[in-house]
């Protein structure tokens, strides 16, 4: 049997932010795409940061508040975001999830973004698939 992989229920069609991006911007995309974050990238796909729901709400309340204009992504991006491959099993990012974790995480091949998964797509698969306790299609075991 095989594990479940994060390749499997991952998002491939959300395109992720580039810098320079006006924070409004940004938050037209997280809203149209129904997610709380995305990831910043030039022009090869190196992830360069990400840009949560929660970075957005606080630039912009402090941007208005000054009158400052439009920020860019480029300032309030977190530079140092967690990465996860696509072969990494969906249970191993699962029991990592927890109180001041990411929701959505950046998928990187290669030093390429090829994609986003996000805590609701593992909570959909783990739902669907009937999770138990040694489920083969959740297994640790390799392929």
């Amino acid at each position: 049997m095989r594990s479940l992989r994060i390749s499997e229920i991952m998002s491939n069609h959300i395109e992720p932010v580039r810098c320079g991006t006006p924070v409004t911007q940004v938050v037209k995309i997280l809203l149209a795409n129904h997610v709380t974050g995305l990831p910043v990238v030039d022009e090869q796909r190196k992830v360069l940061g990400f840009v949560s729901e929660q970075d957005c709400i606080h630039s912009l309340l402090v941007s208005n508040y000054h009158r400052e204009g439009d920020p860019l992504v480029d300032d309030v991006m977190f530079r140092q975001p967690l990465t996860v491959s696509p072969d990494m099993s969906v249970v191993d990012l699962a029991q990592n999830l927890g109180a001041g974790r990411p929701k959505v995480y950046p998928v990187v091949d290669h030093g390429k973004l090829i994609g986003i998964v996000t805590r609701t797509a593992i909570l959909a698969e783990l739902a669907k698939a009937d999770f138990k306790a040694g489920s083969p299609r959740f297994a640790d075991a390799e392929d």
